[in-house]
């Protein structure tokens, strides 16, 4: 069964509490959403709450997925740029899919909805995001039609001893 996808929901508490429920759960599954696990939700709350306030200020717009069931089971969060010469384009922030979908095609079939909502976007001409080296996420995001435009090595510390490349991928909607 295909998620639904949502751009601009009504921030309600039970969606708030599943965007809360879906990072936390994904972070403690070992993916590349800002934590290393093990994370609590009460740790989490913050930076979703950096996107809800980013929401009402117009400088952010968010998409959800909902499975079946009505669970969140996937987002992606847009950021604008301020800066007058990189107004064309937009980032993509918080790309998640719940680990009890993986494997079911919904990570491509989110970010073709991203790719979507952004053609709509007035003067929107590029999606660009950045995903943590040694995982195979630029793979992922290339076969998606995301294209690989710089690399800073080591930029991301895990753990000690344990640095991981910023990637850095852009998506040219034109």
């Amino acid at each position: 069964m295909a998620l639904t996808f949502t751009l601009d929901p009504a921030v309600t508490p039970e969606l708030r509490d599943g965007i809360l429920d879906l990072w936390t759960d994904v972070s403690n599954a070992g993916g590349a959403v800002g934590f290393v696990p093990p994370v609590e939700r009460e740790t989490v709350r913050p930076e979703l709450v950096r996107h809800l306030v980013a929401m009402a200020e117009g400088r952010a717009r968010l998409l959800v997925g909902h499975d079946e069931e009505g669970r969140v089971a996937a987002t992606a969060f847009f950021h604008f740029n301020t800066h007058r010469l990189m107004a064309h384009w937009a980032w993509l922030y918080t790309v998640m899919v719940h680990p009890r979908h993986q494997g079911k095609g919904y990570g491509r079939d989110l970010l073709a909805a991203a790719e979507g909502a952004a053609r709509g976007f007035d003067g929107i001409e590029a999606i660009r995001l950045t995903c943590r080296g040694g995982l195979g996420l630029e793979r992922f995001y290339g076969s998606c039609g995301y294209k690989e435009v710089g690399r800073v090595p080591a930029a991301i510390r895990v753990a000690p001893g344990d640095d991981r490349d910023d990637v850095i991928m852009l998506l040219p909607l034109g």
